[in-house]
């Protein structure tokens, strides 16, 4: 029985040991993929700067369309550029570049100050909705619940759904959502 417990003893503990070895070993080469990794240039992460795969997303389609540069330097001041690449679906109202033009003089530069990141983004949240609907589907609805947690009414006028007072131009389809480009920025309430 002393000797099944001394076995036991010895196997527990050049077990240990082994393992410890190995640790060491791992420990010391990802030492030295750190230290490779803190030699690179810091590069942006995340999904959204991952080469593409071929499939469109909403991120996409803003950055590749000449009318909404606006809207994307303002996605890329507020950092959300991962937000629109995830899976979705995703709706996103579009202002093009004229709709951030009519907003009063100094607004948009404004905004895109660093100290305004936060208000940047809930202004960009209030443009995002869970889902993948038409233009004539969304004209069942009544609001819709934004990713800032806020909602924007909808209503239709002349047939046409009109989304916070936005008219949409025309909708582009992603692999992860769609696009609705609309002609007026949407400014969330800012009453609590």
């Amino acid at each position: 029985m002393k000797t099944a417990k001394t076995l036991v003893l010895v196997f527990t503990l050049a077990t240990f040991m082994f393992a410890c070895k190995n640790e060491n070993k791992a420990a010391s080469t990802n030492t030295t993929v750190t230290k490779t990794e803190t030699t690179t240039p810091s590069k942006k992460t995340g999904q959204a700067f991952i080469e593409d795969d071929g499939s469109t997303t909403v991120l996409s389609i803003a950055i590749g369309s000449k009318d909404h540069s606006t809207l994307v330097a303002a996605v890329q001041a507020a950092e959300l550029e991962n937000a629109l690449v995830n899976a979705g679906p995703l709706m996103v109202f579009a202002p093009t570049n004229e709709a951030f033009a009519a907003l009063p003089e100094g607004t948009v530069d404004n905004l895109l100050k660093p100290e305004n990141k936060d208000a940047l983004a809930n202004i960009l949240k209030y443009h995002v909705t869970p889902g993948n609907y038409t233009k004539d589907f969304l004209k069942k609805f009544k609001k819709l619940g934004q990713a800032n947690n806020q909602y924007v009414k909808v209503e239709v006028v002349d047939g046409e759904p009109m989304i916070g007072g936005a008219k949409i131009l025309g909708s582009v389809k992603a692999g992860n959502g769609i696009v609705h480009v609309i002609d007026k920025v949407l400014l969330p309430s800012t009453e609590e």
